[in-house]
């Protein structure tokens, strides 16, 4: 298959309707637009969210909180997820996105929350530690670096 071969699969492509092409189209002289008006005029209509002179619906409501620039944005992970590891490994957030664990590690870095059990002894490298998160790391004889 070259190039100039390629063309949109069957009845993918609607002919565009031909407007203003005599009566027998059923879209001639107005073109469906209608007798006059706003509508009926190239460039007429009204903007989104105009409703007529009324006070639009966006400026009834009142606003309602804020966003916090100062929030700590972390990817989290539970304590029973880095048991699919093997006993003795070093695990730090690059290392749970190449193994999948993780999509994305975000700008503040891993947080360990500490839900579940671990069996195995583990160096766990991250930003932050949940209090339990680091009492069952440390039962299970590994080891807590906040990075």
């Amino acid at each position: 298959m070259k190039l100039h071969e390629l063309k949109p699969a069957k009845g993918a492509v609607k002919a565009k309707r031909r407007l203003g092409r005599g009566t027998a189209t059923g879209q001639g002289k107005t073109s469906g637009r209608g007798q006059k008006g706003q509508w009926s005029r190239s460039g007429g209509g009204v903007r989104v969210g105009f409703e007529g002179g009324q006070m639009p619906l966006a400026r009834r409501l009142p606003k309602r909180g804020f966003t916090n620039i100062f929030k700590k944005i972390y990817s989290e992970v539970n304590v029973e997820t880095l048991n699919k590891f093997e006993a003795g490994t070093v695990i730090n957030a690059e290392m749970l996105k190449k193994a999948g664990t993780i999509s994305k590690i975000e700008k503040d870095g891993l947080k360990i929350l500490g839900n579940g059990a671990l069996d195995k002894a583990l160096t766990v490298q991250a930003a932050k530690f949940t209090a339990s998160a680091k009492e069952k790391i440390e039962k299970a004889g590994g080891k807590v670096e906040e990075v």
